[in-house]
């Protein structure tokens, strides 16, 4: 019965550490897309946000399907979210920006890609953090 046990738990764990191995890998047909929201410094931030929720930001982006890598705020910037997109949903992603945040946000769009899975063996602080 030990035994059992024993290759049942190890049957289990093996799994585990394959879904692990693969949280660094982005699917195939999906690109990442860094964007800068950018802060008019000429309105409040009460200002933007109220822009935003008139114009259905907060319904519409991102759109159904995209998925939020990071966002974080540059100070001095604005807004910089990194999103990963499925290649044919990217004119949604950019329809999303120009119907509801232009007005609140100049914005720049650049292609991504996660660098870290080709380096992190060659790094000497094996450390990453994550925020997930």
């Amino acid at each position: 019965m030990t035994k059992l046990f024993i290759l049942f738990m190890l049957f289990l764990t093996s799994f585990t550490s394959l879904a692990e191995a693969e949280f660094d890998v982005q699917p195939q047909d999906s690109i990442l897309l860094t964007v800068f929201l950018k802060h008019d410094q000429s309105k409040k931030l009460d200002e933007i946000q109220g822009i935003l929720t008139e114009q259905g930001f907060f319904e519409t982006f991102p759109p159904k399907g995209v998925s939020v890598v990071s966002w974080y705020v540059m100070m001095g910037i604005g807004q910089v979210v990194t999103l990963e997109v499925p290649a044919h949903q990217l004119n949604e992603v950019n329809l999303a920006i120009e119907k509801t945040a232009w007005k609140a946000f100049t914005t720049e769009f650049y292609p991504t890609y996660n660098l870290y899975p080709i380096y992190k063996d060659r790094l000497k602080n094996k450390a990453k953090v994550s925020y997930k």
